[in-house]
């Protein structure tokens, strides 16, 4: 009886063979969000001698994960510099990935965090033209570009 292997995922690709479409259908975004990140360089296609884009399935998992930092908050210049922490596509390790994450979830603490700031000021006894004029930006947020301790 031959011995079963184990099932594992299979990595995505790195070599370009998505259309603009099959890339939109597989992230779960439309046609022209996909032209609008890679206007904006957070993802990049390969021309074909038809002048076609060809993305690899690596850009599938990357514009999930604009997505996520999307929903975080995060402008397309904070995004970009995200992920121009990554290494090149070919390189992206596992613990790349995790270090990605790890750098979304502090980001989202610090947005809790000055949100909860401003929810205290508001529901303080003061009156609201009375209220400190700090910005919730900056009171306990570090900019994007700052590595994690640790991480």
């Amino acid at each position: 009886m031959a011995a079963l292997t184990p099932l594992r995922p299979t990595p995505p690709t790195v070599e370009p063979t998505l259309s603009v479409s099959d890339l939109a259908r597989t992230s779960g975004v439309t046609a022209s969000a996909v032209r609008f990140y890679e206007k904006h360089g957070l993802v990049t296609s390969q021309r074909t001698a038809g002048n076609q884009r060809r993305f690899s399935e690596i850009d599938g998992c990357l514009i999930k994960i604009i997505r996520v930092a999307q929903r975080v908050g995060l402008s397309v210049a904070e995004i970009r510099q995200l992920m121009s922490e990554l290494p090149e596509r070919r390189e992206i390790t596992i613990n790349d990935w995790f270090r990605l994450r790890h750098r979304l979830e502090d980001e989202v603490r610090q947005r809790i965090q000055a949100l909860t700031d401003v929810l205290d000021d508001l529901t303080s006894d003061q009156k609201l033209c009375e209220l400190p004029p700090v910005q919730p930006a900056t009171r306990h947020r570090a900019p994007i570009t700052a590595a994690s301790p640790g991480r």
